[in-house]
């Protein structure tokens, strides 16, 4: 039997949690939020969350999981969305940046150098403001991988 399409969400810092819960209803489709801490969420029968405990990594954890071929992904972590994408989902950023099995080694690997910079006292800078530009590029390439993923590509 086919699992379920559900969509999972890295929801401590996730600015496109509204955007997700509107999709996820207007296309039937349950959505789990994961987070470290208490977050609010509708009332909804498609709508539920996970606490985790504090230890480090535990939402990532459980999100990875979850995850297999019929999940869409939602997270700003690129080592969460490498483990992820080896589960079989679907991976997207909240700007609407796909992570993908021939993005996601790039992605990883310039994590690592820029944390290794960081770490070493350079000044690398900072992601841009998250902008209406961004939450209209995710709006467009969820809408494109759930009807994927409800095909069965």
């Amino acid at each position: 039997m086919t699992s379920p399409l559900q969509i999972l969400v890295d929801g401590d810092a996730c600015p496109v949690k509204e955007e997700v819960y509107k999709v996820a209803w207007r296309m039937e489709i349950p959505v789990i939020l994961v987070a470290n801490s208490y977050l609010r969420i509708p009332d909804h029968p498609l709508i539920s969350r996970v606490v985790v405990g504090s230890e480090m990594d535990a939402a990532d954890d459980h999100i990875a999981e979850l995850s297999n071929e019929r999940s869409l992904v939602v997270t700003a972590d690129i080592l969460l969305a490498d483990r992820c994408i080896k589960a079989g989902a679907a991976v997207l950023s909240p700007t609407g940046k796909p992570f993908t099995p021939s993005s996601i080694g790039v992605a990883v690997a310039t994590r690592a150098i820029m944390a290794d910079l960081r770490a070493g006292g350079e000044n690398v800078g900072s992601n841009p403001p998250f902008s209406k530009a961004d939450r209209s590029r995710f709006l467009s390439a969820m809408d494109t991988e759930l009807v994927r993923l409800q095909r069965g590509g």
